[in-house]
């Protein structure tokens, strides 16, 4: 989609479409009166009959006796909450995506909101219109033929300033951003494997000169060291790879910023086999990985001044006469021995020789692992707010703070030393499961041990990186907002 910022009207506007804020209660904002003086009151006659409430995320298109299209997008009261204010985008966005108009107009001038200042409002407006045009249909036989293509909308029109055009161009590369990671996380196990993540992130170097990618093989991994990771590739006849992205926009010799992502392209559980019922969603156990693919398209497309490290932990997790069995003991990169109680508690195992690696290799300013890692996350969080672990005050502030500017919603959870008992082995350094009780912390806690002195976060977003079953089922893009944000604060 094309934004283009105008200083027209809604009220001359001759185009296809207007996309126009009607308030619940209140006077209407001004361009919604001004619009409404040259429909001779046409706006006011809809509210009259009450068939439109115009609360926030109500959303309904009109076609007016002269064909062109009306979309009265409902704000409710105001000033709007930021939830409030990208639920109502976002319905707009649908409704005009469900048009056959190709071009349109926009103007949410005086729209007061609560906390938030115009720069976020415009930002968030382009992110739900670009969002809103995400649809997978890569493996379908028949797919949007050419003339449903041509009727999708392909120019929104803003009424705004030319200052807020960063706002709207960071929005467009947020959305980008997590459509490729939903793209990539919706597609079956069968086409994307720890290859496939790679390939991906090779193509990503080509569309920069500030990125490059290098590409650990298992032969490299054995050289270093690396029993954890390896206990889980060895079980599937596709090779597992760690993939390094260097995007270095800022300073020479400033230190980056790391994020790791988990990216088991499918996870049967191993020996310790998951059940069958509804085992196909784990295709979106890789979709920490796909999350930090979808930060580095964001943030190529944005040039941001910052020095930051991608790092995608890709293996396949099958039984086989070569998987771990319960009870194995392997020795991770920096020579801690791992007893393996359970072998579906693996995404640590990949993870924190991943980590080590970083460490070693970038000595990173900070760093930040993203991990579909735990049931037990999904279970106390639900499908709200991603599970935000550390112990470094200054990164939950930082974490915390591009969580509320994205409404990406996170929670901090406890990783007090105390539950670190629970992870002894009889015999071994450390178990790979902790039991019952806290399993989200014990797995945080597991992947605190490789990264002791480091500034370290571990976000679990087993709950909110993909919608489970019925029609909503797919991947969310989440928590791409909350890592752009947190990088460009960085990038100030």
């Amino acid at each position: 989609m094309q934004f283009t910022l105008t200083q027209s009207s809604l009220a001359n506007y001759s185009g296809e479409a207007i996309v126009v804020p009607v308030a619940s209660k209140g006077a209407q904002p001004e361009q919604t009166q001004a619009l409404d003086k040259t429909l001779n009151g046409f706006i006011a006659q809809i509210l009259d009959k009450k068939d439109f409430k115009a609360k926030a995320g109500d959303s309904l298109l009109v076609l007016q006796a002269n064909g062109s299209r009306l979309i009265l997008m409902g704000v409710g009261e105001l000033p709007l909450s930021e939830k409030d204010f990208i639920k109502t985008t976002q319905a707009a966005a649908k409704t005009l995506k469900g048009s056959a108009a190709t071009q349109a107009i926009i103007d949410i001038n005086n729209l007061t909101l609560a906390k938030q200042d115009a720069s976020w409002a415009h930002q968030q407006l382009a992110q739900s219109f670009q969002g809103s045009l995400y649809h997978f249909d890569e493996c379908k036989s028949k797919k949007a033929n050419a003339e449903d293509t041509s009727n999708t909308i392909q120019t929104l029109e803003v009424v705004a300033s030319e200052k807020l055009q960063d706002a709207i161009c960071f929005g467009q590369a947020i959305a980008q951003g997590m459509a490729f990671t939903k793209k990539l996380s919706d597609l079956p196990a069968n086409v994307v494997t720890p290859s496939y993540l790679a390939d991906e992130a090779e193509k990503l170097a080509t569309l920069s000169d500030k990125l490059t990618t290098h590409i650990l093989d298992e032969d490299k991994m054995e050289e270093l060291g690396m029993g954890s990771f390896l206990s889980v590739s060895k079980g599937s006849i596709e090779p597992g790879k760690i993939v390094c992205m260097e995007y270095m926009g800022g300073k020479k010799g400033d230190k980056p910023h790391v994020l790791v992502g988990k990216g088991v392209t499918f996870d049967t559980g191993g020996i310790s086999l998951k059940p069958g019922a509804g085992m196909d969603e784990m295709k979106y156990d890789m979709c920490g990985a796909a999350s930090v693919l979808g930060t580095v398209l964001a943030m190529i497309k944005l040039e941001l001044p910052v020095n930051f490290v991608g790092i995608l932990a890709a293996a396949e997790n099958m039984p086989s006469g070569h998987a771990s069995k319960p009870g194995d003991i392997v020795t991770a990169m920096n020579g801690t021995t791992i007893e393996i109680l359970n072998t579906d508690a693996e995404g640590r195992l990949v993870l924190c020789d991943a980590l080590t690696y970083a460490i070693d290799t970038y000595e990173p300013a900070s760093i930040v692992d993203i991990a579909t890692l735990t049931g037990a996350c999904m279970m106390a969080l639900g499908g709200v707010n991603s599970g935000l672990f550390t112990q470094n005050e200054d990164l939950a502030s930082e974490l915390m703070s591009a969580s509320e500017s994205s409404q990406d919603a996170a929670w901090r959870l406890p990783l007090q030393d105390e539950y670190q008992e629970l992870l002894d082995s009889n015999f071994a350094d450390i178990a790979n499961i902790g039991g019952r009780l806290a399993g989200a912390t014990t797995a945080a806690c597991f992947l605190s041990r490789f990264t002791k002195g480091q500034k370290w976060a571990h976000l679990d977003i087993a709950g909110t990186a993909w919608n489970s079953g019925g029609k909503n089922k797919g991947a969310t893009g989440r928590p791409v907002p909350l890592l752009v944000n947190y990088l460009a604060n960085k990038a100030k």
